[in-house]
């Protein structure tokens, strides 16, 4: 196929128009290698670098296969963490969205009852963490009968966390004839021997597999030696002389994370913090904003290095250096991603020589030392970054407007109690003059209320036809949905 376009795949029309819409005008190297065998149906371990778009190489595929009559899931989608899940389960929808893929995320923090109610409805696409999805599973909420696809996202962080015999026991509660994707930037033997275990003679993908080159091409790596006592100081200093226009600064622990948070507040940075210890809504609201660019300079711990997509990160400090080799590789990877350039800049304290030596040698090349800015230096940026400082924040546009321009969600207040269903919904609105099928979107139904996405820019003549028209009898109030 021509590599250039998704077209070539011979996806069907709703995915090539969500994907047009989101801005994926040309297949990544990984996109170009993964979906053809996907679409295939064949088993695959693809090892790539972060930020290679493995995403929507997986989801393209998944949203193309998946058929949109069946109610019950028909693929899995495994993640390390929550962010990540919700972040998946958003691409999926998003490719999915004019082919109404439904997708939902289960995982921790989160009222189990909640997801139980969503995985009752129509759901092509589940997205879960490993813990959450084994407890859907063992509870029996979560149906497998018609699952035939299963993607392993961020294998080798899963191996990190501890979750690889939990991966195991879902793996076994599945169907045997099932497609299986197993994705990572690192290939450690525990995840390899879970490809043997329960694969059925996987392809393998490497993409980059001069990781080292790659990294070092994409991603500017330096570090400073520095006394632990003077790592507040030189970060400073360090930010005055980059003066990023976004950051992430990542630190060993919650404690740390508060307090250089804490710190640079009081210096008026435009910043948050992000860490385990946090309530999950504020995860995420903090995520948001950060994606949004309502602020430059993000504190966390490695929570926020496990798979995050954010658009445009141009550097990474590592104000402590990671004790886990691989960790090194998934912060920095939070720059320089797809194609654009990045710089990471690591402190390492005298003391830590066994673990640098320990990420050099996992990353095949030494990590450029660099000195401490000068006084002079500083003094003479300090103009500059005060006025980047004052200067109001510009808001990203999320990629998934002009996608979303068209489509407006209506909510009705009536649901399962009222013994209204999807068929309802859709044999109702397609008889409205200028409306067919093909312009509704995804129906979420509850026990209350109803949600129905109107495609194609026909929402408003929808709402003002359903102000007078009656589902089984009964009329509805309904109205724009207010986004939450």
């Amino acid at each position: 196929m021509s590599k250039g376009s998704f077209k070539g795949y011979r996806l069907s029309e709703d995915i090539v128009r969500s994907l047009d819409s989101l801005g994926y005008k040309h297949p990544t190297d990984v996109q170009n290698e993964v979906i053809p065998i996907a679409l295939g149906k064949k088993d695959l371990v693809v090892k790539s670098g972060t930020g290679s778009g493995k995403t929507a190489a997986f989801g393209i595929p998944i949203c193309e296969l998946v058929e949109w009559e069946e109610n019950k899931p028909q693929a899995l989608i495994l993640t390390p963490t929550r962010e990540l899940a919700a972040q998946v389960k958003e691409d999926i929808t998003n490719i999915g969205r004019l082919k109404r893929i439904k997708a939902t995320a289960v995982y921790g923090k989160e009222p189990f009852a909640r997801q139980q109610a969503e995985l009752k409805q129509k759901s092509h696409v589940v997205v879960g963490t490993p813990g959450r999805v084994l407890d859907h599973i063992e509870r029996r909420t979560l149906d497998l009968k018609r699952l035939t696809f299963l993607v392993i996202d961020e294998a080798d962080e899963m191996l990190n966390m501890g979750f690889i015999k939990q991966v195991e026991a879902i793996i076994r509660e599945l169907p045997k004839d099932r497609v299986t994707m197993l994705f990572s930037a690192t290939l450690p033997e525990d995840v390899q021997n879970l490809c043997h275990r329960y694969m059925k003679n996987p392809i393998d993908v490497e993409i980059g597999i001069e990781e080292n080159e790659t990294m070092a091409v994409q991603t500017e790596h330096t570090l400073l030696i520095v006394k632990e006592e003077d790592k507040f100081n030189l970060l400073t200093d360090i930010t005055v002389v980059e003066n990023p226009d976004s950051c992430i600064i990542f630190c060993r622990t919650q404690e740390r994370v508060e307090n250089t948070f804490r710190n640079l507040s009081r210096l008026a940075y435009p910043c948050d913090k992000i860490h385990g210890g946090m309530e999950q809504d504020q995860r995420f609201n903090v995520m948001n904003k950060f994606k949004r660019g309502e602020f430059r300079y993000l504190v966390a711990t490695d929570v926020a290095a496990r798979g995050i997509d954010i658009e445009n990160v141009t550097h990474v400090i590592n104000y402590d250096l990671p004790l886990e080799k691989e960790s090194y590789v998934h912060r920095t990877g939070r720059t320089g991603r797809a194609g654009k350039t990045g710089k990471a800049i690591t402190f390492v304290t005298p003391y830590e020589g066994k673990f640098l030596s320990d990420i050099e040698g996992f990353i095949g090349f030494e990590i450029l030392r660099a000195d401490a800015p000068s006084k002079e230096e500083v003094a003479s940026m300090r103009a500059a970054f005060e006025e980047k400082l004052q200067a109001r924040p510009t808001i990203k546009r999320n990629k998934n407007e002009q996608l979303n321009y068209n489509i407006l969600k209506l909510y009705f207040n009536g649901g399962k109690k009222k013994k209204i269903r999807a068929v309802d919904f859709v044999g109702t609105i397609a008889k409205i003059e200028g409306v067919t099928a093909e312009d509704i979107g995804i129906i979420t139904i509850q026990d209350n209320v109803s949600y129905v996405d109107i495609l194609n820019g026909k929402g408003p003549l929808v709402l003002n036809a359903m102000k007078n028209t009656t589902i089984k009898g009964k009329l509805l109030k309904v109205h724009r949905a207010i986004e939450q």
